[in-house]
């Protein structure tokens, strides 16, 4: 019998609907709260007045035991013989720990994978999984085809403050202290599940240049998928877009993403991101 192997994903992965669809990607949402009120994370919103509201207090919710155990259920139903879930970084959400719960009842194999990253970070890992999936690899082969894609991918990111991390605990305060102190920009790099500051530079401007810089850096002469993700920043990203383009000579596929409440909660409106993944196989 052969295996048909179904993935699954969170919202934080941020591929379009079309996207999920093209791969037969199921995509499970996390929730933010703000103003007493409840958003999912894949509901088509007005950016701007919820970037608005996340100058204030909001905060992210993980996805429950129950919504992960629908998910499988629906994939064994639909007669898939095994199910890879992958999810942002454990040290940003507890996303990772409900999927590990409802796999343990699962009707099939469950195998749930720690992107370890967030956005594209973890968008295109899933995008790996579910080619090696239509492809008709085993379990196996489609787990190894997420975490190879995972390990070799690479995000660099700006934001014009450090506040939102700071309140949301991803950054220390330290950090947010020096960088409002001198009214540094910060770059920022997304490693091994975690947030670092990676350079501060003193303007927007010159921040976003190295932001192209090590974006190139990080493709050398590699084929490579970027992704160029943003929060209420379009121009930015498309500018930053086309000069990446330019710049790399064997790029295979470039997007830009504009990301949701769940990720903007953290980082707030401004955010400038590059995500550089070589296409592994």
């Amino acid at each position: 019998m052969s295996s048909m192997i179904a993935v699954v994903t969170d919202s934080t992965a941020y591929l379009g609907e079309a996207e999920a669809v093209r791969w037969g990607v199921a995509v499970v949402s996390l929730q933010v709260a703000y103003d007493d009120q409840i958003l999912e994370d894949r509901t088509p919103i007005d950016t701007a007045a919820v970037a608005s509201a996340l100058r204030g207090r909001a905060t992210t919710s993980r996805p429950s035991p129950q919504v992960f155990a629908d998910a499988y259920d629906q994939a064994a139903a639909r007669g898939a013989t095994g199910v890879v879930s992958i999810h942002l970084s454990s040290e940003m959400s507890g996303t990772v720990d409900s999927a590990l719960i409802s796999a343990r009842d699962a009707p099939i194999p469950v195998e749930v994978i720690d992107s370890r990253s967030v956005a594209m970070g973890l968008g295109f890992p899933v995008l790996a999984a579910a080619q090696a999936a239509q492809r008709g690899a085993a379990l196996a082969e489609v787990v190894s085809a997420a975490r190879r894609c995972a390990d070799v991918t690479r995000t660099f990111f700006y934001v014009d403050t450090l506040e939102h991390l700071r309140r949301s605990g991803r950054i220390g305060a330290t950090a947010n202290l020096v960088g409002s102190a001198l009214a540094i920009k910060p770059l920022m790099h997304l490693g091994d599940g975690a947030i670092t500051v990676l350079e501060k530079v003193r303007t927007a401007g010159r921040a976003i240049a190295r932001l192209e810089d090590l974006a190139v850096g990080a493709a050398a002469d590699e084929p490579v998928n970027v992704a160029v993700q943003h929060l209420m920043a379009s121009a930015r990203a498309d500018a930053l877009a086309e000069k990446l383009s330019a710049r790399l000579p064997k790029l295979a596929r470039m997007m830009v993403v504009e990301v949701g409440p769940a990720l903007g909660a953290h980082v707030g409106p401004g955010l400038l991101g590059v995500t550089i993944s070589p296409t592994v196989r």
